[in-house]
């Protein structure tokens, strides 16, 4: 008889992360106790310029730095998507600032772009790579990967990874996100239910890690709705920041690329099109869950209807009918946080979903690339298609 797939695997915690710490006001206790252990001597601050221009949150950490001696510099030219340019600006004022660490704060551009400093950095100098402290401020979960996606000068969305590039501190501090813009935080909590979803049926995720994203996806259910009602409950931000971790609990794979088709259409609508990756996720997720309802093996589609009674939804009898089940709860949820777009907004032109959609699949040749045109053709507006 053999044996489910689900049944064998392996798990490892990477070897870069020592430690995530959470709690609201958090960063001001936790912030001191890593750099302490990583032995850390002067930090540069990597953010935004609207965090810079429009919070405090910068001015906090700055300060909790020189406290302890430890600010060397703040860098917040980062755009959306990790622009190569300003990477190269933050390699060059962080070598001559003399520094040995990063303290991140933002969303998912200034965490990358934080590997990709420490990574050519580190192909400059040699050495070890340094590390980085991160503080995030959305759900996007970019400080829990060994990756680092950037925009190359081409526009194009490009990654570099290596396991020592996952973030040696995380801080999850539920006061640092009441800045963010509600658009960002719902939607980047999209991105986070997109990562539960496809590591149900990513390949050599581990089955405990399954387990946690159906309580991830639970959660984000749950709170991201009751986050739109009220934006200040430090409580509810806190426990989306913990689903967002169960999402995509950091696992030591030996290669780092899209978690799944919704993920890789993502990457290639994002920087090329300007869509934010929480906005692609409100795109894609719903429709790839439907087409795995024709596509997957059946033990990933049990493993996808199994999303149901975490939804409080009773089964429909039929494994392929719950699948959609679970695309059309993603679809209803979407629009229930004003989230629902298409991309004829975003400006996509309609004749580049075939290059987009070979792109995502690296092949015209892939069994799924007539499906994929449909879902991308999907997210137009009915008059326009």
């Amino acid at each position: 008889m053999a044996t489910s797939s689900s049944l064998q695997g392996y798990y490892s915690w990477p070897e870069g992360l020592s430690g995530v710490y959470y709690g609201p006001g958090s960063v001001s206790t936790a912030l001191p106790k890593l750099l302490s252990s990583l032995g850390a001597q002067k930090a540069l601050i990597v953010t935004t310029r609207s965090l810079v221009g429009k919070t405090e949150l910068v001015k906090q950490v700055e300060s909790i730095l020189k406290d302890h001696d430890a600010f060397g510099a703040t860098f917040h030219e980062i755009g959306e998507h990790s622009p190569i340019a300003g990477i190269r600006r933050a390699i060059k004022i962080f070598r001559e600032s003399g520094c040995d660490v990063i303290v991140s704060i933002g969303g998912g551009s200034p965490i990358d772009a934080s590997k990709a400093v420490l990574y050519f950095a580190q192909e400059e100098i040699g050495g070890p790579i340094l590390p980085q402290i991160a503080i995030p401020t959305t759900l996007s979960a970019a400080e829990y990967t060994i990756g680092a996606g950037y925009t190359n000068d081409q526009g194009q969305k490009v990654a570099v990874s290596s396991k020592r590039l996952v973030p040696a501190g995380i801080i999850l501090d539920a006061e640092f996100t009441l800045p963010t813009p509600e658009r960002l935080w719902l939607s980047t909590g999209i991105r986070a239910l997109d990562h539960a979803v496809e590591n149900l049926y990513r390949p050599g995720v581990a089955f405990p890690v399954k387990v946690l994203c159906y309580s991830a996806i639970t959660d984000l259910f749950k709170y991201l709705p009751a986050a739109k009602t009220d934006p200040q409950d430090v409580e509810v931000r806190q426990k989306l920041q913990l689903a967002s971790w169960m999402s995509i609990w950091p696992m030591n794979l030996e290669k780092y690329g899209p978690l799944g088709l919704s993920h890789s259409l993502g990457h290639k609508l994002g920087a090329a099109y300007g869509i934010p990756h929480g906005i692609t996720s409100c795109l894609t997720l719903a429709p790839v869950v439907a087409m795995k309802a024709q596509t997957e093996s059946q033990e990933n589609k049990e493993t996808l209807a199994k999303v149901l009674p975490y939804l409080h939804i009773e089964s429909t009898g039929s494994v392929d009918e719950d699948v959609l089940l679970v695309s059309k709860s993603i679809k209803d949820l979407v629009a229930s946080l004003g989230l629902a777009s298409d991309l004829a907004s975003y400006k996509v032109p309609r004749e580049d979903v075939g290059q987009i959609a070979e792109r995502a699949l690296g092949s015209k040749e892939d069994p799924v690339y007539g499906k994929v045109i449909g879902i991308l053709e999907s997210l137009y507006p009915t008059s326009d298609v």
